[in-house]
């Protein structure tokens, strides 16, 4: 990690409290520099990072650089952010959270980060992920583990747990993350902030795609408003745009809305009894504010679908142990148990189990979108239970054991990431041991506005912005 503080430039604890969109006002109107900002938010993450570890790189120095300059006129100018450490800006550290790409250094910046920069923030560190994002939870071998703010014992969620844990800490207010099963809305329910994963072709993701296109970019953030306008300031517009663009969502809707409302999973499990009662009081809330409840049961059939995703979600691993293996390194040296012990199971597996695999989530993606058809909203459960203790399902826990705990864990947001459909989590939920349960809402393929206009509404009616962990940078 490069210098620290410098100068006489305020800490402003205060800022802590206050999203990036009133942080940024306050550079708009003078009030402060953009370098101020920056230096404000590397003091709170120098301050708490210790108790959490969501920021495993810095680059202060970088960052200072560019609040001095020309920065871009964006919604966001001067705010500092932090790029999920999968994910690459040019010249700073990627390790994917991986003994094998220790030492590897980003040679480009990647479209989302780029746009992110381009909506004014300044990046001024990396956020802890698990091994290449391959798991609900953040402790990798080499980054170690990040804490949950609201209990240091328990999990922040993953993968983009150090994203959350540090926007629910108060290190930065807004901060990049990536969902591929979950891990936007996973460790925003864990963390209690607002988590929302967009709809297929909403972003613009580059050449790195995972299979079956599962893989998602935006953020976590502690205001529904920051969210909403860093989409509008991400999403692909005019000639590029494969949606017609979601454009500005500033508040609640009008239209009462058909909510389908279902607490099983889609192997027919009921979740934790305290997520259970969290989601139930939330429909309660929902049929409060006008909207109709009606009970649904989840259309999948859930053996098959765990069975395409997990070939889908284990085709890297496997891919990665035959590059590892082809450089001549032992792989146990460099991947994790857990990594390994996917690409064991993947190639077991026929030949064409991908294809097929692949083929089903047309299967999947069809009859969801069926059941879907007839409302305007589904909600359910984030996760089956409230953030798990750290170790419980570390990459270390023997693959049969960890591969039911997560399986059994992570079964309602997956789906969503196959069919493509935007999905939330919003923080509406504690339990009686003070952790955050998050509430999923989806909606149909480019109904993000449907989505964003509910969970303004929902932040209205059960404000959580005040609502700050033991561990918190304010």
């Amino acid at each position: 990690m490069d210098s620290n503080l410098k100068g006489a430039a305020p800490v402003m604890p205060e800022l802590a409290k206050l999203d990036a969109t009133a942080q940024a006002a306050l550079v708009a109107k003078g009030e402060v520099t953009a370098l101020e900002l920056v230096e404000a938010g590397i003091s709170r993450i120098e301050q708490v990072n210790p108790k959490i570890n969501a920021v495993v790189g810095t680059f202060y120095d970088r960052a200072r650089e560019a609040a001095e300059g020309k920065l871009p006129a964006g919604p966001f100018t001067g705010v500092p952010n932090l790029v999920k450490d999968l994910d690459n800006l040019k010249g700073t550290s990627a390790t994917s959270g991986s003994r094998f790409l220790a030492q590897n250094i980003s040679p480009e910046t990647d479209p989302i980060i780029a746009s992110c920069e381009a909506a004014g923030f300044v990046m001024v560190g990396k956020s802890n992920t698990p091994e290449f994002g391959l798991l609900g939870t953040t402790e990798s071998l080499l980054l170690g583990p990040c804490n949950n703010p609201w209990d240091v014992t328990r999990s922040p969620g993953g993968s983009s747990g150090g994203a959350a844990a540090a926007v629910a800490s108060g290190m930065v207010p807004v901060a990049h993350a990536t969902d591929g099963g979950g891990s936007i809305r996973i460790p925003a329910s864990c963390c209690g902030v607002f988590g929302l994963k967009p709809s297929r072709g909403r972003i613009e993701l580059g050449e790195r795609q995972l299979p079956g296109d599962i893989g998602f970019q935006h953020c976590v953030s502690r205001s529904v408003r920051d969210s909403a306008t860093l989409l509008d300031a991400t999403e692909r517009k005019g000639a590029a745009a494969v949606l017609p663009p979601v454009g500005k969502v500033e508040g609640p809707g009008k239209k009462r809305l058909k909510i389908a409302f279902a607490t099983m999973d889609y192997k027919g499990k009921e979740p934790a009894a305290d997520v259970k009662a969290a989601i139930e009081d939330v429909a309660k809330l929902c049929a409060s504010l006008g909207h109709e409840i009606i009970p649904a049961r989840n259309p999948l059939d859930g053996k098959a679908f765990e069975d395409a995703f997990l070939a889908a979600w284990a085709s890297g691993p496997a891919e990665l142990l035959a590059l590892v293996t082809q450089m001549g390194l032992k792989p146990e040296d460099v991947l994790e148990p857990w990594t390994l012990g996917l690409a064991d199971l993947y190639n077991s597996k026929p030949k064409d189990t991908l294809a097929k695999s692949l083929a089903h989530f047309e299967k999947i993606t069809a009859d969801t979108l069926a059941f879907m058809a007839d409302y305007d909203v589904w909600l359910t459960p984030v996760l089956a239970a409230a953030p798990p203790k750290t170790g419980e399902q570390a990459p270390t826990v023997p693959f049969d054991t960890l591969y039911e705990r997560v399986f059994n864990y992570v079964s309602y947001t997956p789906l969503h990431n196959v069919v493509g459909t935007p999905a939330m989590s919003v923080p509406l939920s504690w339990n009686a041991e003070g952790l955050p349960i998050g509430s999923q809402f989806a909606a149909l393929p480019g109904q993000e506005r449907v989505l964003l206009e509910l969970a303004f509404e929902l932040e209205q009616a059960r404000p959580w912005a005040e609502k700050y962990p033991p561990v918190f940078a304010g």
